[in-house]
């Protein structure tokens, strides 16, 4: 017996064959067109550096441009709702840090934040915090700047980038560990005013990352007293390690990159693919030594699950800290 199909179905099957077609044409072209790049920090920080770098050589692997557009503002809330309301076509990408993933839901700052509305595309970049001071201080070392603090307490402004940053629990933690306290500044603007505070003298110290740092650290305008890190940092091999200087303590932020939910797997693909490839080149492994960042690799297998693990954990601490008073 030969199945006859109704013409109707028929229709639909042939319609549904030419969808298929075309769909695959056009993935199979992608990109066809510039692609965007948001950075949610100014430009000149740490994270405009990284994504600026990574970028540039990723875009060798495609046959179109990457362009990098800052949209500062908002603790990375404006970049990152540019991003969620993007198109989820593979044309748009964003930078997302600590701020991103912590401090922008946990403060309420963009209504309606969820890293749901986002696809986690890699993880390229992690910085431990460290204390910086003004080169022109008398702060020589770590034990200065303690031994200072306990004699004039909370007399001496350190900079943080935002109340409940992590750079603000890193300060706590420090504050905790050492029994000292200082006066918090805090520069929502993230490092680019923390270098203002520390080249003005608004402040005496900075809790921040020696990539942020970078070219004042290499000018001698300021100097690193601890990074809170288990390891030297190549860049930077003359800065004691939280070890060196006897602290158990070892904090610090990451960059990862991430695309509006429901952007194509094609496009994804070719998208980690080419920054993976940059990421794995010496240009950028040799750049982020210099520049006191560690290149560290997370693929999208595994970085949406840290992501999301980390931002559960952090939220548990800071509503500890908030039952304790020490946040509002």
């Amino acid at each position: 017996m030969r199945l006859k199909l109704k013409p109707t179905l028929m229709t639909a099957l042939a319609a549904s064959a030419v969808a298929l077609s075309t769909a695959t044409t056009a993935l199979a072209e992608y990109p066809e067109r510039p692609i965007q790049a948001i950075v949610p920090w100014g430009a000149g920080g740490g994270a405009d550096g990284i994504v600026r770098k990574i970028m540039s050589i990723a875009e060798r692997e495609l046959p179109v441009s990457i362009f990098v557009e800052n949209l500062d503002g908002g603790v990375t809330s404006i970049g990152i709702n540019r991003l969620m309301n993007s198109p989820a076509d593979g044309y748009t990408i964003g930078a997302l840090t600590y701020d991103s993933v912590v401090t922008v839901p946990w403060e309420g700052i963009l209504p309606g934040y969820s890293l749901d509305k986002l696809d986690m595309i890699s993880l390229v970049t992690t910085e431990p915090n460290a204390m910086i001071v003004g080169g022109d201080t008398d702060y020589s070392t770590f034990d200065d700047l303690v031994s200072a603090a306990k004699a004039a307490e909370g007399n001496i402004n350190v900079g943080i980038m935002g109340l409940g940053s992590m750079t603000h629990l890193t300060l706590l933690q420090l504050q905790e560990t050492t029994g000292t306290r200082f006066r918090i500044v805090a520069y929502p603007d993230g490092s680019p005013g923390q270098k203002e505070g520390i080249l003005s003298g608004e402040v005496d110290a900075a809790v921040t990352s020696l990539g942020d740092f970078a070219p004042l650290l290499t000018s001698g305008d300021a100097r690193g007293l601890v990074e809170f890190s288990a390891s030297k940092n190549p860049g930077f091999p003359e800065v004691p390690t939280s070890e060196e200087v006897g602290l158990d303590l070892q904090t610090g932020s990451f960059l990862l990159f991430a695309t509006p939910a429901g952007t194509p797997d094609e496009a994804k693909q070719v998208l980690e693919q080419a920054i993976k490839t940059a990421w794995d080149s010496d240009e950028f492994q040799d750049w982020a030594k210099k520049v006191g960042v560690t290149a560290t690799w997370m693929g999208s297998d595994t970085v949406t699950e840290f992501a999301m693990d980390f931002q559960t954990e952090i939220f548990t601490t800071l509503e500890e800290l908030t039952d304790q008073g020490i946040l509002e």
